[in-house]
């Protein structure tokens, strides 16, 4: 509930008769969508009042509602309780955006008596007529609609209007459990595309689900197909299946963009120029606004209809009904329809869970990852829950391309439908794109709130001009011109257009360098990112591993086992168990004769010289065949590279059974049989993370250095993974129900695997800039910790001179707590390993030792254990963090939302189906992919390394700059001339129409134009990124003192003028037909070159754009009006002097003359004046001297400033303890601590834990974490 004590609902609320105490709820509650949900109902007399206002003011207040919807909301209706509201206002307090929807209800017994169409003349008139009553009015598709559109030729019986059919008395609803409940009505309301239900049991709405709440894995065994008045029903609530992106007609589009603020206040300000004869300026004014507001209206029509394209997808789908295949239109079809995938594949039109066959998915669009999966059925159990998040391995996503199916010779493939249209998953990205998340908000809040500043000035103006004219006896008319005059002044109508157009500039640069970005608004947030995280597979590394060797278990005349000590080419292995399980323990397909899989695998197959051969007459017979697929060796090669081919024959393996890889499991495993063994003989070949193989193997099968050999490669960078092998005495109808717990276990271990992941070449410099620049740079991969923190050291990521203390978190066990323990190490060199402590420890080392520079590592177990049972010790891991292993990408997205908290800016860079999370999390997400799963981040990069990275902090921190230097420029221009007409408006005089028309058509708008086109700047990024914030004390403070100055020089030379010998003073009488005399000599020549001062001083040079000079648009144009600015000053011609209708001083008079002159003299010298402001004073004295000094970290939303701090200061932080083993005077620490088998021995009677994850203990790969 809200936190607002007057808002707190009483018990009763929701019920008849308590609209006084109002009921607030919350839909999406716990997600990053959750909003606030208040309920208001129609009060006829506050509509009838409004209405009378708004007929008084001309409509204006009308204008004002459809600018703030929420506000004709209080003025209509009052608050109440959700189940009596008509109304429903969504605060998304996170975004501080409103939304206001209309409540409907459904019922069943309207539904045939909806109009089928919605084209009518009348029906357009109507939905006119509610959008000008009502400002939450919105048009959106008929629920009911949405499944009468005609499917086309061939399609049964989908094609018929819901009017002709007898439908049935009740709604198939369903419920949040997942459970659909038949009922007679239902009250909805839609927001962000997403429909909400009204539950009366809880009397709050709750988001449509769809089969993916609460459903067992049985229970969607269950699903048969639906009847068709089923699936009418449940269309009815669902809607079309169909992922629209709404193409508003050009005319409306045109329509209401007029009734934008901006073009509002340009019509406002034409109207008041035109009665005040500015012709020349309106003129130019209304042509600049018509032609920016058509363009702006064909380029969003344009926008809307390339995305919708990309997006919107639909195709003929086959559903099974009564045991028999029908074809209809794939928008038809809602949760519960079970499909049948064709054997040639197609685009999946909504996501499903596969119940029979295997389906081979390419899904780049919504990954990245442009390597095709591997897609299995999901097991029939009644104890397996169905999770999205947990089963993506059975569920086949919208927007994926099923490249082609295995199945039964002569059964389907079949999948149910568990989500559809925008509650897929695909369609969730679409809405982020439709919806974003207003990323750069405090900087349009800051520009919203200056805009307010700018008007606050104006009616003082205003309020001044009014008493001061009116004593002096003026009309009201000529009062009320003036007056009103001084506001279109004051708030720039250019001002809008200005702020666009840096951020255009970076666009195209950005498109330069082969960025391409979905959502411009970002690029101004990227400048001042001060973190960035990696991926490190595809992104720090190179995509493919090169093969470096195997290191397999061998034995001496003891029979004690070890480890070799040297690698072995894979080629050169004898025929035994080794050999074996890189043949077939992969998850390698044959496709249109090419072998598919996972580069990992590929190169571990193909380093074997075997060849694998999927029997059948193609590749859509081979689902679980009796003839499985098959490696064996190539006759002309095998036979001289393996040693005992001589004396054993190759054997052919069959791979009979497959256990894809599963991260959070960290293995896959494969069931075979040798051709010709006998029908019971089956062998399990296992591959994964070294800890894991080692802990499901048999004690005495793994070798007492282990540890040892697995520190040494994964130290030096490798990616090693381990193989274990276990025999099978089962059926073959065993081997196929059997769950791979029951099987995964007793392994005997067979070696490593050691693979090379090599640096990309530009990642190790690309981090140096980073560093350089004060870019704090984090490693978040799926990868071992031990590999990651040798990649991070390579590339420097994680600096060789840091001690890096890794963190294990331990979940309770039994009646012992949770703990952590930590880890402590010197650069590369291995160190004593430290005994674990609780987290409370009382024994401490002192951390001078290693002068307090050091940083985290930990696993993503280890973080799940420190969100849940520490999280007043995560906001100090998240700053110190350097490298986060093995994180899940929940996990990933967590600590990009963690580290924003702690006010860092962060951008994220990634390539795989893991960070699509992250990086819609990230204020900054860039992804390396190609593919169309780029709508998940906000920057695509064509280059696949982290050099587009550097590059979008350079042009965001140029579009920053530029977009700071253009705000403070307009408003300065802005005061500038309000400066220039209160001065003048004090004899009642003013500028003239042409010397309007030359500083706002040609010195400020050509100014602002060409303003943005400044490149950023090529040399190292700065230390320091640009302010962040328009309402910060140094913006105002460098607005202020230049206004101060403009004050200062107007107002002398308007009272210097005064004091010539030639003056005349200005005839108040003539002044309605006659504004000009000395004094608008005076004020205008030096405001003229005021504005060109302001120009050159606010468009800043390096470190983070440019030279202005090298903007060679804007430098020449800056000679060309200073130019004729010093003609127009100095010796203007006749017919100049006439359209200006100047009063210049005497030509025949020499004090006159040298006082033209002087007027050049006082605007080099506020030249002189404005650049020492703004570069000495304000940047350098205020922004890099003063700021540090002044700023109080303990209030700054930076909050990272203070956990750093209080981290430098904490020499007892984190608690460390020296060896139990240096307390016994036992020296060898390595033998001991390392020892796999005593680790084994005493984890072994909690094996069946968690497959093979033992609570409460440490396993082998934490012993040798005190190595890193």
């Amino acid at each position: 509930m809200a936190d607002n004590p007057a808002f707190e609902p009483n018990e009763g609320d929701g019920v008849a008769g308590t609209s006084f105490n109002p009921e607030i709820d919350y839909i999406n509650s716990d997600t990053e969508d959750q909003a606030e949900v208040y309920g208001y109902k129609r009060s006829w007399l506050k509509t009838s009042i409004t209405w009378i206002f708004i007929l008084a003011t001309g409509g204006l207040l009308r204008l004002v509602f459809h600018w703030v919807p929420e506000w004709m909301l209080y003025s209509t209706h009052v608050r109440c309780s959700l189940e009596d509201a008509s109304k429903v206002l969504v605060v998304e307090e996170k975004y501080k955006r409103n939304f206001v929807k209309n409540i409907h209800e459904i019922s069943a017994e309207n539904v045939s008596l909806l109009p089928r169409a919605s084209g009518s003349v009348w029906k357009r008139l109507q939905n006119l007529l509610y959008f000008l009553i009502d400002a939450s009015y919105e048009r959106e598709y008929s629920v009911l609609n949405s499944g009468t559109n005609d499917g086309g030729d061939g399609c049964v019986p989908d094609g018929q209007q819901l009017s002709d059919l007898s439908l049935p008395s009740s709604l198939a609803v369903p419920m949040q459990s997942g459970a659909i409940k038949e009922v007679s009505s239902v009250r909805v309301f839609s927001c962000k595309k997403v429909l909400y239900l009204w539950d009366p049991d809880n009397k709050s709405f709750y988001r449509l689900p769809g089969l993916d709440c609460g459903q067992t894995a049985q229970e969607l065994h269950y699903y048969r197909g639906l009847p068709w008045t089923e699936q009418v029903r449940r269309r009815i609530i669902y809607g079309e299946n169909s992922i629209k992106v709404p193409i508003v007609p050009i005319h409306r589009l045109l329509f209401l963009e007029a009734l934008n603020p901006f073009y509002i206040f340009q019509i406002f300000s034409v109207a008041l120029w035109y009665s005040d004869d500015y012709v020349y300026y309106a003129t130019v004014i209304v042509l600049t606004s018509a032609i920016s507001l058509v363009s702006e209206v064909y380029q969003m029509n344009c926008n809307q209809k390339a995305l919708s394209s990309t997006i919107q997808t639909s195709d003929i789908v086959q559903v099974v009904r009564n045991e028999n295949v029908e074809t209809i239109p794939s928008e038809h079809l809602v949760p519960g329809d079970l499909i049948a995938i064709p054997p040639q594949g197609c685009m999946m039109q909504c996501d499903a869970v596969l119940l029979q066959g295997t389906c081979i998915v390419n899904e780049s669009m919504l990954t990245g990852e442009s390597v095709p999966v591997t897609k299995t059925s999901i097991v029939d159990r009644a104890d397996i829950i169905y999770s999205d998040k947990e089963h993506g391995r059975h569920t086949l996503y919208c927007g994926t391309q099923v490249i082609q199916t295995r199945f039964y010779g002569g059964e389907k493939v079949v999948a149910v439908v568990v989500r559809t249209g925008f509650i897929t998953n695909k369609g969730s990205l679409v809405r982020s794109i439709m919806y974003p998340p207003p990323v750069d908000f405090k900087f349009q809040q800051d520009s919203y709130k200056f805009v307010g500043v700018l008007a606050g000035i104006a009616s003082i103006g205003f309020i001044y001009t009014v008493i001061t004219k009116y004593l002096r006896n003026l009309t009201a008319s000529a009062i009320a011109l003036d007056a009103l005059d001084l506001i279109t002044i004051v708030i720039p109508p250019a001002l809008p257009m200005a702020m666009t157009v840096g951020i255009l500039y970076a666009l195209n640069r950005l498109k330069s360098h082969r960025i391409f970005c979905i959502s411009p608004r970002t690029i101004n947030i990227s400048g001042v990112i001060n973190c960035v995280c990696f991926d490190k597979t595809g992104t720090l590394t190179e995509d493919g591993l090169d093969m470096r060797g195997v290191v397999p278990v061998t034995s001496d005349g003891s029979e004690k086992l070890k480890m070799l000590g040297q690698m072995v080419d894979a080629a050169k292995l004898p025929l035994d168990h080794m050999l074996y399980s890189m043949t077939t323990c992969h998850s390698i397909t044959i496709i249109d004769s090419q072998k598919i899989g996972d580069p990992l695998d590929l190169k571990m197959f193909e380093s074997t010289n075997w060849v694998l051969e999927e029997p059948g007459l193609d590749d859509t017979s081979k689902y679980d065949m009796m003839m499985p697929s098959v490696v064996k060796m190539k006759t002309e090669e095998g036979q001289g590279n393996n040693e005992n081919v001589e004396i054993q024959p190759a054997p052919e393996i069959g791979i009979l059974r497959q256990f894809p890889f599963s991260s959070s499991l960290q293995r896959m495993s494969v069931i075979t049989r040798k051709l010709g063994a006998p029908k019971k003989n089956y062998e399990l070949y296992c591959k994964g993370s070294p800890e894991m193989i080692a802990s499901l193997s048999t004690p005495e099968s793994v070798p007492a250095n282990f540890s040892e050999e697995l520190l040494k490669y994964t130290h030096e960078g490798y990616r090693v993974l381990a193989l274990g092998w276990r025999p099978l005495e089962l059926t073959y109808i065993k081997v196929q129900r059997m769950s791979r717990e029951e099987v995964e276990c007793d392994l005997e271990f067979l070696g490593l695997l050691v693979m090379e992941n090599r640096l990309k070449d530009e990642t190790t410099e690309i981090i140096t800039q980073l560093h350089q620049a004060n870019i704090r740079t984090i490693m978040v991969t799926g990868d071992n910790i031990l590999t990651a923190l040798s990649v991070g050291r390579e590339c420097g990521l994680v600096d060789p001179k840091k001690q890096v203390i890794t963190v294990k978190g331990h979940l309770p066990h039994q009646e012992v707590p949770p703990s952590l323990t930590y880890h402590t190490t010197m650069s590369k060199t291995p160190a004593p390993a430290t005994v674990s402590t609780h987290i409370d420890g009382m024994v401490h080392l002192n951390m001078d030792e290693i002068t307090n520079r050091y940083c985290f590592a930990m696993e993503g177990k280890t973080w799940a254990v420190i969100n849940t049972y520490f999280p007043e010790i995560l906001p100090k891991l998240a700053v110190r963090g350097a490298v986060f292993a093995r994180m899940s990408p929940d996990q990933k997205q967590q600590l990009i939302l963690h580290l924003q908290e702690l006010g860092y800016y962060v951008g994220m860079c990634g390539d795989g189906a893991n960070d699509c999370g992250a990086l819609k999390a990230a204020h900054a997400g860039i992804s390396l992919s190609e593919a169309e799963a780029s709508v998940a981040s906000p920057f695509t990069s064509a280059e696949p390394n982290i050099s587009c990275v550097p590059i979008l902090i350079r042009e965001g921190r140029c579009a920053l700059v530029t977009s700071f230097g253009i705000f403070k420029y307009m408003a300065a221009y802005s005061l500038t001339q309000f400066v220039s007409i209160m001065i003048l408006y004090s004899i009642d005089s003013n500028l003239t129409d042409l010397q309007f028309l030359w500083i706002d058509l040609f010195l400020i708008t050509v100014f602002a134009i060409f303003f943005g086109r400044t490149d950023s700047y090529k040399g190292p990024l700065a230390s320091y990124s640009p302010p962040a914030a328009l309402l910060s004390v140094a913006p105002i403070l460098s607005i202020i003192i230049h206004m101060a100055t403009v004050i200062g020089f107007q107002t002398f030379c308007f009272f210097y003028v005064q004091e010539q010998p030639w003056y005349v003073p200005f005839n108040q009488t003539t002044a309605d037909d006659i504004y000009a005399g000395h004094e608008n000599y005076a004020v205008f020549s030096v405001s003229q070159f005021q504005y060109i001062v302001l120009a050159v001083v606010f468009s800043r040079g390096p470190p983070f754009r440019k030279s202005f000079y090298t903007n060679y648009l804007l430098s020449a144009s800056i000679l060309v009006m200073t130019a004729f600015s010093i003609v127009l000053t100095i010796c203007p011609p006749e017919f100049i002097i006439d359209k200006f209708e100047l009063v210049l001083p005497p030509p025949d008079d020499p004090q006159a003359n040298f006082f033209r002159w002087q007027m050049l003299l006082f605007s080099l010298l506020y030249s002189a004046m404005a650049f020492f402001i703004e570069y000495v004073v304000i940047d350098y004295v205020f922004y890099r001297k003063c700021k540090s000094k002044f700023h109080n970290i303990d209030k700054s939303k930076k909050k990272y400033l203070a956990i750093e701090r209080d981290l430098q200061n904490d020499k007892a932080w984190p608690s460390l303890t020296s060896s139990d083993l240096e307390k016994t005077g036992n020296t060898d620490k390595k033998e001991v601590m390392l020892d796999p088998k005593k680790l084994i021995k005493e984890n072994g009677k909690n094996k069946k834990e968690a497959n093979g994850h033992v609570h409460g203990t440490v396993t082998t790969v934490t012993q040798f974490h005190s190595s890193l």
